[in-house]
């Protein structure tokens, strides 16, 4: 049996730009539904916008976003952590992600061994970034 947790993102018009912006950083294969693809969004969501939206990475990593939340509530109070063993990789992930943004915590060593860094991107989405400390 395989059970995976996976982040759901919501935003207001731009799903479609934060995932290609995602596939950008994190690389991988985007599968993007539209409105439009089922019949119309009716007149709150306009036929283009983003139904659902998958993207899966080369490493593994999934992603799922739509279109339709309300503004004031645009990056929510969810945080995405990305961490692994590999630092060289989530540094490309961190400074990709900071593109545009705002870093709250670079990514550098922390008092805990780990390297570690904080994003806020530039869809107002929280990245928190970890590489395990490698043991000698």
């Amino acid at each position: 049996m395989t059970i995976r947790l996976n982040p759901y993102l919501h935003f207001s018009g731009d799903a479609r730009a934060a995932l290609e912006f995602y596939r950008s950083v994190l690389g991988g294969t985007l599968e993007v539904m539209t409105f439009g693809d089922m019949g119309g969004g009716g007149p709150e969501y306009p036929d283009d916008g983003v139904m659902h939206a998958f993207l899966r990475s080369d490493a593994g990593l999934e992603l799922m976003a739509s279109d339709g939340a309300d503004p004031d509530t645009r990056g929510g109070k969810v945080s995405c952590s990305i961490s692994g063993d590999d630092p060289e990789t989530l540094g490309r992930y961190f400074r990709g992600l900071a593109e545009g943004g705002t870093v709250d915590v670079p990514f550098e060593k922390q008092m805990w061994g780990d390297t570690f860094g904080q994003v806020t991107d530039r869809f107002g989405v929280r990245w928190l970034v970890n590489a395990s400390a490698t043991t000698p």
